[in-house]
């Protein structure tokens, strides 16, 4: 791009917004960053009735991709299923002539009620993180797109009396700059396995963090 930044699209999933102690100031953090574009698809799509043209437009005028939600039943809220499947279609999004996607960075923002231990073999969840998204990766990687490891908040649950949120918007604030300025490790963020406010200095390059 001729300014060399890079632009980002954050696509919001979550259908009790007035309940959110974690997810509602993400998003409005997101809303404050230059060269983030900020889509409600609950408010937006009340009805689930996706404007898949406009869609499709904003995925094609952005070139990084995040899926910001609350994880529910170990995947998406409802609403991003629909868009999956309604916008990334067959000549569009892959396929021999679906090629829109290519080269495109993507990754998850999101919210989980456990805590970070429950996430591994032996933990109450069962699986790591990453592996429980492992949905999210295979359609980043059937659409050739650069799947990036998810930003994760674990114990969404009580992150307000662990005082957890300030860190945690303001890490995802840096993340968003960072991803606008260039400024992403794309070879770490892709190899790790998850990315919090506690770890986010490891793929960031030097002078972000």
């Amino acid at each position: 791009m001729a300014d060399n930044k890079n632009k980002v699209l954050v696509l919001f999933a979550h259908p009790s917004q007035r309940r959110s102690e974690v997810n509602a100031p993400l998003y409005k953090v997101a809303q404050s960053v230059e060269g983030v574009t900020t889509v409600d698809l609950y408010a937006e799509y009340p009805d689930y009735h996706i404007n898949i043209d406009l869609e499709q437009k904003r995925l094609l005028e952005h070139d990084v991709v995040i899926f910001q939600f609350p994880l529910y039943w170990y995947s998406t809220p409802s609403i991003l299923k629909e868009w999956q499947d309604l916008v990334l279609e067959y000549g569009f999004a892959y396929g021999s002539k679906g090629t829109a996607l290519r080269g495109k960075q993507f990754l998850c923002a999101i919210t989980a009620g456990g805590m970070e231990e429950a996430y591994k073999a032996d933990g109450f969840n069962h699986f790591k993180i990453r592996q429980l998204l492992a949905p999210m990766e295979q359609m980043a990687c059937l659409t050739g797109m650069n799947y990036l490891a998810p930003y994760a908040l674990f114990g969404s649950r009580t992150a307000v009396e662990d005082d957890k949120v300030g860190r945690h918007t303001s890490s995802y604030e840096l993340l968003l700059k960072a991803f606008v300025s260039g400024r992403v490790d794309l070879e770490k963020a892709a190899a790790s396995e998850k990315i919090t406010a506690t770890n986010i200095g490891h793929v960031l390059k030097e002078g972000e963090s």
